[in-house]
Formats: C-alpha cells, structure tokens, sequence
C-alpha cells in the first residue's frame, strides 16, 4: 500500500513539473516564465532552463531583471556546453552592462568559453588562436586580475596545442620521406615557436631530415647538403650538450664524415672522367673540323678548276673569227 500511495505522489510530482514547465511556455506572464526559468536553473535542468530565457529578452528589456536574464541564459548555455553562444551572451552582457559588477566575470567566462570551444590539435585550430586572442584580451582589460595566472596558463595550453600542431605537419612529411619538406616545416616551428618545448625532438627530427636528404641527395647537392647536415650536428652538440638528442647527432656526424670521404673519391673519379670525355670530345671535335676543313678546301679547289676552264673557254670563243658567209650559185 505505500509503494502504491509513493507511487502515486512521484507521479503527481512529475506531472506537476512537466504541467509548470509547459504552463510557463505558454504563458505571457514575465514573473512566471521568470520564476520558472530561474528554479530550472537552480536544479541544473538547462535545457528547460534556456527555453523560458529565450522567451524573456522582449518582457524583461528595460527592467532590473534584463541583466540576470543574459548572465543566467549565458551560464545555462556554458553548463550545456553550448560554449560559442554563450561566449557570446557573456561578451554581450560586458558590454551592455558596464556597470554591473559581474562584468568582470562575465568577460572572463567569455574567453574560458573560446578557450572550451577550441578544437583538438589534429583539427583546425583557428578556434584555438581566436580563444588566444579573447584570453588576451581580458588580460589587457583586466590586468589586476586575480584570473590573470589562470588566464595565462590557459594561454600557454592553447599556444602548445598550436605548437604541437605544428610539429605533427612536420612529423608527417618526415613519415612520407619528404625530407626536404620536413626540414623547412621543423624549421618554421622554432621560427613561430622559438620558446617551444618541443625543441630537442625537432632537432631530432631536423639533423635525421637533413641526413637522409644528404645521402639521398642528386650529385649537384651533394656536397652542400652534407655540410648543412654537419653543421647542425654540431650546433646540437654546442647547445644541448649531454643529452640523447646530441648523442644522435655525434652518430649521424660520424656517419656523414664517411659519407664526405666516400663522396670526394667518387667526385674525384667523376671529375677524371669528365676531363678525359671532355679532351676526347676536344680531339674529335678538332679532328672533324680539320677534315671538314680538307673537305672545303677540296670543293674550293674544284670550283676554281671549274671558273678556270669555264675562262679558258669564254676566251677561245672570243678569239675565233667568225665563219666567212657562203652563196648558192642558180644553174
């Protein structure tokens, strides 16, 4: 019998919430939707919290509950995880209430909002800069903060997961064996990053880049690429000292130095049978213009022959006199 009477009652209860909850939705009395929105509020039910808010920005614009509308309706959003509306519901209610004290609270939950809407690293990450610069900007407007070193710890969270963005570019092209794209993504890294964390295993992955591009290198950029790689090794040495990523580059260094001696008696081959192609090419080059040479000389020699008898000719001609005229004698 009391499992049925509580029966009962929890079902009264239920219905009677669902019936206020939908007498407040069809009601155009403010100070009902209002109570009912706000104790929704108060037991977390966001979603039936927000659609009696949205209802009350025309019934309350003017009043002294205008202002407890948009920040409720801004942190019922942030609790139900609709951050990018509730960014900006808090930045609009900083800004039309400036005098309100809350608006210092509502301008940082308006960049801890961009900081939760930030997508993770292997996405893109143009919610993370724009969470970067609305952080930055209540640093700027608020600088006595006490949410000042919170502000800044989500800023050096969010400025890694670009960082590491970054890096993984980079990593990929290394995993393609695109050494040369590797090496210049690395080296953009540090350039955007120069306080990075992740400096010791770029320059692992910048001293191996430039490594297998030496070995793999065409014969022109041969040697460039080995001294660029040698040089790097030893400014991984002069600056981490004592550390695995130096021990990698003393390895590759030792490596590259075999590589450098190998490369010169192969270059030095190369250069030996170029010089010998290049003097037989020379000699044959010489000897087919000297007989082209005799050839011409030949066919001048037959064309002055040929001018001489034609002369010769021309002459006779003009020297015999010409035959004496003859008559028919009629009989």
């Amino acid at each position: 019998m009391k499992k049925y009477i509580l029966g009962i009652f929890t079902v009264a209860v239920v219905a009677s919430c669902v019936s206020k909850q939908e007498r407040a939705m069809k009601s155009a009395d403010k100070n009902l939707i209002l109570k009912t929105a706000n104790e929704n509020f108060a037991k977390k039910k966001w979603k039936n919290a927000l659609a009696l808010y949205d209802r009350l920005p025309n019934l309350v614009a003017g009043t002294d509950d205008a202002p407890n509308v948009v920040f409720n309706s801004a942190y019922a959003n942030y609790y139900d995880k609709n951050y990018r509306l509730a960014g900006n519901q808090f930045k609009n209610f900083a800004i039309s209430f400036p005098q309100d004290k809350r608006r210092e609270e509502a301008a940082y939950m308006s960049a801890l909002c961009y900081y939760e809407g930030s997508m993770d690293y292997n996405l893109d990450q143009s919610t993370t800069q724009t969470a970067i610069n609305e952080l930055q900007d209540f640093l700027n407007n608020y600088p006595n903060s006490e949410r000042s070193k919170n502000i800044n710890t989500l800023i050096d969270e969010l400025s890694y997961k670009l960082e590491f963005k970054a890096y993984e570019n980079a990593r990929q092209y290394y995993k393609m064996a695109e050494y040369k794209a590797a090496n210049v993504a690395f080296e953009n890294v540090l350039e955007d990053f120069p306080s990075t964390k992740l400096r010791p295993q770029i320059y692992d992955y910048i001293v191996k880049s430039r490594y297998e591009l030496a070995t793999k290198s065409i014969y022109d950029l041969k040697d460039e690429r080995i001294e660029s790689a040698l040089s790097f090794t030893k400014q991984i040495e002069k600056e981490m000292p004592n550390t695995e990523v130096a021990k990698t580059a003393l390895e590759i260094r030792s490596k590259l130095e075999k590589e450098k001696k190998d490369f010169a008696v192969v270059k030095k081959n190369t250069e030996a049978r170029i010089a010998a192609l290049t003097e037989k090419q020379k000699k044959l080059e010489a000897k087919n213009a000297e007989q082209a040479k005799t050839i011409q000389q030949e066919k001048d020699q037959i064309e002055a022959e040929k001018k001489a008898m034609q002369i010769q000719r021309d002459s006779a001609a003009l020297s015999t006199p010409p035959p004496a005229a003859t008559f028919k004698i009629k009989r």
